[in-house]
């Protein structure tokens, strides 16, 4: 009974376009008021809640957003669209390929997919639409490269799936995900070389090395702070957390050099880091309360044991596994997924003697394309609206990016070295 009305009524609520963490909150609380009265079960939820808030990693999540935010403002954008132009530029669909490339380099600089969606999309789209490509073609590779920077560190997601997990090493998972990461940039970049040949459109002016030189110069100040961050993290000079404090003290003294931002901005750059941090933290908390509900009430065993008696082959379950991922990331965000699912799919894929870290990475990938996909891809509404197009529009050119994606997902579930292989260079 608890388990039926934990569905139905999460279910139900989505259905009635109740936001994602209040239909969380609310399916948790109607399940606690069946087996006990209502002050305990509000009760309950709350602590729930707020245990699942009382953790040191999380801090890192609002310094990650604040960074990113400054980031967005501070002209950092710009510099790395003209460095990767001058890299890619030339090949066959060069406009999409530099759209890619600086998209999956301020994604893992600013660990937010929507920022980087928001941040290049702004002006690439234009770009490319004056070199004879479409808007709904440019917001469609905007939108899925933006999701690169979930898998590639920093990224705030790998620290939600660390604390969901039980407490897989950060460290660990920012290394894994490189190979990953960069995997799925390289097959969107096939897709848009074709798509260009395809449409007839031409290769973009070859540039001189004094030319790469001067735009790697500029970048290089924003790409540093991945070395500061990620390498001070790997070497054990600060944890994920300090690492998050450092980049936006990084951030801000980047951006104040650079002139883009005055100390007027400050303000508004912080009220709109909150904003973004409530929403996150919302919805991790209620995430949290469910997960706990479910426990209680041993769903996740129950899942265990069903999977298992299904198959016990590796690569049968992982399918199943990917295929139940893409439909939840159809429905719900990633952050709330990744709270919910890891303790009812990790025990799974534990017993059949799979890495935790790669697991880790398989499910943020999976759940990256739900970001693309209607009715709850927040990085689908975001790409849309920047780009100035619909989502009816975008969507067919989204197909053939969404199959990369998902070649890209197959190989590294079939391929755990591809996620395994930095971590174990590193000693993790």
């Amino acid at each position: 009974m608890e388990v039926a009305i934990l569905i139905l009524s999460f279910i139900i609520l989505l259905g009635l376009g109740v936001p994602i963490a209040w239909s969380i909150g609310i399916s948790s609380v109607l399940t606690m008021l069946v087996s006990i009265t209502a002050v305990p079960a509000f009760a309950t939820v709350a602590q729930r809640m707020a245990t699942g808030l009382d953790s040191f990693a999380l801090l890192a999540i609002p310094f990650f957003v604040l960074a990113g935010h400054i980031m967005n403002r501070g002209g950092i954008a710009r510099r790395l669209v003209d460095f990767a132009r001058t890299l890619v530029g030339a090949l066959p669909g060069g406009l999409a390929h530099v759209n890619i490339m600086a998209a999956m380099m301020f994604g893992a600089i600013a660990g937010s997919a929507v920022a980087a969606a928001s941040a290049i999309g702004s002006f690439m789209t234009d770009e490319m639409e004056k070199e004879g490509y479409t808007r709904d073609f440019a917001a469609a590779v905007n939108i899925t490269s933006s999701t690169t920077g979930l898998v590639i560190p920093p990224s705030n997601i790998l620290i939600v799936y660390s604390l969901a997990s039980g407490g897989v090493s950060i460290a660990a998972l920012f290394l894994a995900g490189y190979l990953p990461g960069i995997l799925t940039g390289l097959f969107l970049m096939i897709v848009a070389a074709v798509w260009a040949r395809k449409k007839g459109l031409g290769s973009g002016t070859r540039s001189s090395l004094g030319e790469i030189w001067r735009a790697f110069w500029r970048a290089l100040p924003s790409l540093f702070l991945l070395v500061v961050v990620i390498g001070g993290i790997v070497a054990g000079v600060f944890t994920a957390t300090e690492a998050s404090a450092v980049a936006v003290l990084y951030c801000l003294i980047l951006t104040f050099i650079y002139g883009e931002i005055d100390l007027k901005a400050i303000p508004d750059i912080f009220l709109g880091s909150v904003g973004t941090t409530a929403i996150v933290m919302l919805l991790i908390g209620t995430s949290m309360s469910m997960s706990w509900i479910m426990a209680y009430e041993n769903i996740p065993q129950g899942i265990t044991g069903l999977l298992l008696s299904v198959s016990d082959n590796k690569i049968v379950i992982l399918l199943l596994i990917n295929l139940m991922l893409l439909f939840v990331g159809i429905f719900m965000d990633i952050t709330p997924a990744v709270l919910i699912f890891t303790p009812i799919f990790l025990p799974v894929v534990t017993e059949l003697g799979l890495d935790p870290i790669h697991f880790g990475i398989i499910m943020i990938m999976n759940l990256c394309i739900g970001l693309c996909t209607p009715p709850v891809g927040s990085v689908l509404f975001v790409g849309v609206g920047i780009s100035g197009t619909s989502i009816q529009r975008v969507v067919r050119p989204l197909l053939p990016l969404f199959l990369a994606m998902l070649v890209a997902l197959v190989l590294v579930t079939l391929i755990p070295e591809l996620s395994l292989w930095l971590p174990g260079v590193f000693g993790f």
